[in-house]
């Protein structure tokens, strides 16, 4: 059974959520509400068809450090042969300045043998999984089934304590897959309800290919938040600049806290698809969030040097 399921109270009823609803817009009015922006150069970097030089990615990540976000998403501890772009993260972190810097560090990994290669650099606070819901796409992500993944989760979580470090694992194809994979809210939600009793405490939803709908963000966000009180929910939405509002505010008004987002919009997964769809746009997020008056003070001038060095890392983007 989900989390908290009761047959007389599904967990999921289609459309019972708008994001357009009063009813469900929460109020405002206090930082305690606050967010957190998790800025995804990794994400950006990982299907950029030209390899960018390893000092490159230093002096953008080093210039991201200067900014004030929550986390960075930095690098990964893949096989490079799967992400080739992403080679270098084992050179890249020692020469990531983190002195002055409040955001902390974030690196995928999809095995024990990247989990231990990522315990290794004290700098690094959190280790990402991702956990598909699509069989399909968690062997072309991970090379293992779901039922694998789940058992390389429990051992990464016990290497994780050990350590000190948390682990974040994000619900991949949370929304929906193009494979023709099973698929339906209630699936993800006892798999979610699984990572929990291993003691997972982020878990963040993952619009991979950028199928969902808000009307998906809203319930499905909503049902996690209310559920799971002690476990921090997050979204990873893959969205085009046509439909990143509704999403976005989808998921603000559904009780989300945390959100992941890439300078430009850049980004994808190039396991998923070739036609890669992009990121939330943390330029166009900040401003939101701020009207809202939930983020944090950010360094704008940092910020700004960030954008134009993206802009000169991800030519024509």
């Amino acid at each position: 059974m989900p989390i908290g399921f009761r047959p007389e109270s599904p967990p999921y009823r289609k459309g019972f959520y708008s994001p357009r609803n009063a009813t469900f817009a929460p109020q405002y009015s206090t930082m305690d509400q606050a967010v957190k922006l998790i800025e995804c150069p990794r994400d950006a970097m990982q299907g950029w068809k030209e390899i960018i030089p390893t000092a490159r990615k230093v002096e953008y990540l080093n210039a991201l450090l200067k900014v004030g976000f929550d986390t960075l998403d930095c690098g990964s501890f893949v096989s490079p042969k799967a992400i080739p772009q992403m080679a270098d993260t084992k050179a890249v972190i020692p020469l990531l300045d983190l002195s002055g810097s409040r955001t902390k560090l974030l690196t995928i990994i999809a095995n024990e043998r990247g989990a231990a290669d990522a315990l290794a650099f004290d700098q690094i606070t959190y280790l990402g999984f991702p956990f598909s819901v699509s069989e399909t796409f968690q062997q072309r992500n991970t090379n293992s089934s779901i039922a694998e993944s789940l058992g390389r989760v429990g051992e990464i979580q016990n290497l994780c304590i050990k350590s000190g470090k948390q682990l974040v694992v994000y619900i991949s194809m949370g929304f929906g897959n193009p494979y023709g994979d099973p698929y339906d809210p209630e699936i993800v939600f006892e798999w979610v309800d699984k990572l929990v009793a291993m003691d997972i405490g982020i878990i963040s939803l993952a619009d991979t290919v950028g199928l969902a709908t808000p009307e998906q963000v809203a319930s499905m966000t909503k049902y996690l938040v209310d559920k799971l009180p002690a476990t921090e929910i997050g979204v990873h939405l893959h969205s085009t600049p046509f439909n990143q509002q509704a999403k976005l505010e989808a998921a603000v008004q559904a009780g989300c806290r945390r959100f992941d987002g890439a300078l430009k919009g850049i980004g994808g997964c190039p396991m998923a698809n070739d036609e890669l769809v992009g990121n939330m746009n943390t330029e166009w997020m900040i401003p939101y969030f701020e009207q809202l008056g939930r983020l944090p003070a950010l360094n704008k001038a940092a910020l700004h040097h960030c954008s134009m060095l993206a802009d000169e890392i991800f030519t024509g983007h």
